[in-house]
């Protein structure tokens, strides 16, 4: 038998995230940092008590608010031959004292209505009401600061009470409780699922509940609703599995997956959506397991740590939802030009003169770029974040940094929250109080975890920021943030389970405002950890991908669902990270960096073309001259982006939601509202590629080669790549604006701008122009 010291020890070993999950979790306590919480195994405990929503005993319709009966049960073992499961019993409680407490009890419903669209449903577990919005940092400034809600017209009968809008109805029905959404013709979308809904012979699933933990006495909670046949559900953040989550298991707690090849997340995000429009944020910071009928085909079982259900309910299509989505918890802000340029990158360049000369080697080959980035090798000791330069490698920072600008350079710089015993501001910290404490006031782990919910931490980090930008540093690098301590106290007085998850959104925050004070208008960051809201303070990266096929594909996956979760901006490290990149990955990978909101080349060296191949060279000048051409179109969709909380690495289904068929596209996405881009995901010369069908704006069923200029027809097509090696498509009737070539953005001329019209059997063109200085986007058209 293997023991648990030896088990470990193989697991320690591993190369990567994949081997610890398989390991089984216990309660939701995962064996190692890097594991999700599972929180589904608390809903199959029996020494749990488990309250099952039953009734309706009161709603005033008018207010919106009510008391749900939620019948007390025990789950207790039951054999049928072959088969030992649990069954729910009725319980009658042995608490003592029996007067003090309820068997069944009725605890608070609150129905808000936010807009035409959106509806807030808020359930109770304990008679404590929440605090109201005004601290939440998931919510926007926007909504928070709201002074009126929706009026949505009801009526009340003996069976139900029926709230509707032009866009679709909630009914909360009194007995059996359920929650029925159905959209403006009266169709269920979905529905909760009460314990009558299980047959007479066995219990497959336990209904809409919440638990009472035997070992402590605290809650958490279980909404479950219909999974109908041929439902299809999207988001949950930058997940890198395949972007239809339905037979899924989806763990929404922070981790760090040591890439985008497992089912861990960077940037979990607890919203989703259905191609049966409707889409549901789960507000909470607590861990979530969304069961999206993995283990009951029939059923999304959404197990939450909370104590309180609070879900907002959307209806319409992806667009409305992803707008709606956005209005709550912030859209992404437009960011300045030069960040759409190309990025440079390795792990590491160590000195000033390395740095000076990547940027000459850059204008040499005239490459077009806009941002040298210096990763984890500025400071004296590699690694070891304190805020300063080396002396020895850099002469001059201040000086490096003004000669970077005047050549057309911003400067980018890592840094991490995390301080190890050896890092020069480590005993500052401690001293201070500035870090996450455990209990007894101490560590909870080795190192010293900045704590975000300190303001005192938040000035200090953010004066160490400003002397950075203050020497003429453009942006910063968040990395990491996936390790706030579960069982730490943070200085809020919150404990670790609801502040594990926030811990990137606070960070993200931080850092994002530091910039923008001293930048104003030119806020940005290049962070890899993310929660809910977090795309207020743009931008984001996949991670440390693997330098193959696989890694590319996780990355776009992740790209993908990143965008159906509310995010504008999203980029990748081209050709990988881990190790030097193979020339044919890279190659491949080159267009789908360039045809990405940012574009960043990083991970082991070399990532210079030069360094790689002249050919090479040759292939990484004509990508990134593609892009600085459409700049204007880049600017233009971003934008556009920015005000409707749309992703620019957009999944097919975003743009196309009446052809069935983009719902099904997972390694093809659209850049902006008009090019198609196909990369090729392996090795060769084309690759067959989905064409949705397209309608509105004069549009027809064609599609038109970016680089060949050849028609295509609507559905699925095997096509060549051209030149560059990637299948680049624009929908027919498309107004491309085109710049002419720079080498850096601010050097575009705005005035030059070409109008390329890319039509065959379409009425007409149209496109979307937005310059520098404008107020508001142009429509354009021919």
């Amino acid at each position: 038998m293997i023991t648990r010291r030896l088990l470990l020890g193989v697991l320690c070993a591993a190369s990567t995230a994949t081997i610890y999950s398989q390991i089984q979790t216990n309660a939701g306590v995962q064996y190692l940092q890097c594991m999700p919480k599972d929180m589904s195994t608390d809903f199959s405990d029996l020494s749990n008590t488990y309250f099952l929503a039953d009734s309706l005993a009161s709603f005033d319709a008018a207010k919106g608010e009510g008391l749900v009966e939620w019948d007390r049960y025990r789950l207790s073992p039951r054999q049928a031959f072959n088969l030992n499961g649990y069954w729910p019993v009725r319980m009658q409680m042995l608490d003592f004292p029996d007067a003090a407490y309820d068997n069944d009890p009725r605890l608070r419903l609150q129905i808000e209505f936010v807009s035409p669209r959106t509806v807030r449903i808020r359930m109770l577990t304990t008679p404590i009401v929440p605090k109201d919005d005004a601290d939440d940092p998931m919510f926007a400034p926007a909504f928070k600061s709201r002074k009126a809600t929706a009026s949505w017209p009801s009526t009340v009968s003996s069976n139900a009470i029926v709230y509707k809008s032009p866009f679709g109805t909630v009914e909360v029905q009194r007995y059996p409780f359920r929650l029925v959404l159905r959209d403006a013709q009266g169709r269920i979308l979905t529905q909760s699922r009460h314990v009558r809904d299980n047959d007479s012979t066995q219990v497959k699933l336990l209904p809409f509940s919440f638990i009472k933990r035997g070992a402590d006495n605290s809650r958490s909670v279980n909404p479950v609703f219909l999974l109908s046949p041929g439902e299809r559900i999207y988001g949950c953040g930058e997940s890198f599995t395949s972007l239809n989550k339905v037979g899924q298991k989806v763990h929404l707690s922070v981790t760090d997956p040591q890439g985008p090849e497992t089912d861990g997340m960077y940037k979990p995000v607890p919203f989703y959506f259905s191609n049966r429009g409707y889409g549901i944020f789960m507000h909470t910071a607590a861990p979530v397991t969304a069961d999206f009928g993995a283990s009951y085909i029939g059923a999304q079982r959404l197990f939450m740590a909370d104590e309180q259900i609070d879900l907002f309910v959307f209806f319409g299509s992806p667009k409305d939802i992803l707008n709606e989505y956005t209005d709550i918890t912030g859209k992404s802000p437009m960011l300045p030009l030069w960040s759409f340029g190309t990025w440079m990158s390795r792990i590491t360049y160590f000195s000033q003169d390395e740095g000076l000369e990547i940027a000459r080697q850059l204008r040499q080959h005239k490459i077009p770029a806009d941002v040298i980035h210096f990763d984890t090798g500025w400071f004296g000791v590699d690694w070891q974040c304190d805020y300063e330069f080396a002396k020895d490698r850099f002469k001059d920072p201040v000086k490096m940094l003004q000669q970077l600008s005047k050549d057309g350079f911003h400067t980018c710089l890592w840094q991490l929250p995390y301080f190890t015993p050896k890092n020069r501001f480590f005993p500052e910290i401690i001293e201070r109080g500035l870090h996450v404490q455990n209990a007894t006031g101490g560590m909870p782990v080795e190192d010293a975890i900045l704590d975000f919910t300190n303001p005192e931490t938040v000035d200090w980090y953010q004066q160490k920021i400003a002397g950075l930008m203050r020497q003429g540093v453009s942006t910063i690098k968040c990395d990491f943030g996936e390790a706030a301590p579960y069982n730490g106290i943070y200085h809020n007085q919150r404990g670790g389970l609801y502040e594990h998850n926030l811990y990137p959104l606070r960070y993200n925050k931080a850092l994002f405002e530091a910039i923008e004070r001293e930048h104003p208008g030119e806020g940005l960051i290049w962070a890899r950890s993310a929660w809910a809201g977090s795309q207020r303070y743009a931008l984001h990266w996949g991670g440390d991908a693997a330098t193959n096929n696989i890694g590319m594909m996780g990355d776009l996956r992740g790209g993908l669902s990143f965008g159906l979760s509310g995010f504008s901006f999203w980029s990748h490290d081209m050709g990988g990270f881990v190790t030097a990149s193979p020339e044919d990955i890279y190659r491949r990978w080159l267009p789908f960096g360039f045809l990405s909101s940012h574009t960043r080349a990083h991970g082991a060296p070399p990532t210079e073309p030069w360094l790689i191949s002249e050919s090479f060279t040759q292939a990484f000048r004509e990508c990134a001259e593609m892009k600085y051409k459409l700049m204007p179109y880049v600017y233009a969709q971003a934008k556009d982006c920015s005000e409707r909380g749309l992703p620019m690495v957009r999944a097919l289904l975003v743009e196309f939601p009446e052809d069935p068929g983009a719902w099904l596209v997972e390694d093809q996405y659209m850049f902006g509202s008009q090019i198609l881009v196909a990369p090729l995901m392996e090795s060769g010369h084309g690759r067959m590629v989905y064409l949705p069908s397209q309608s509105g704006d004069g549009g027809s069923s064609k599609w038109i080669d970016y680089q060949t200029r050849k028609v295509y027809q609507s559905g699925y097509r095997q096509i060549e790549a051209g030149s560059i090696p990637c299948i680049i498509l624009v929908r027919d009737g498309s107004l491309i604006p085109h710049a002419p070539l720079a080498q850096r953005t601010d050097q575009i001329d705005w005035n030059a701008i070409e109008l390329k019209e890319y039509k065959a059997a379409a009425t007409r063109s149209v496109g979307l122009l937005y310059k520098p200085g404008d107020k508001e986007i142009q429509r354009i058209e021919k």
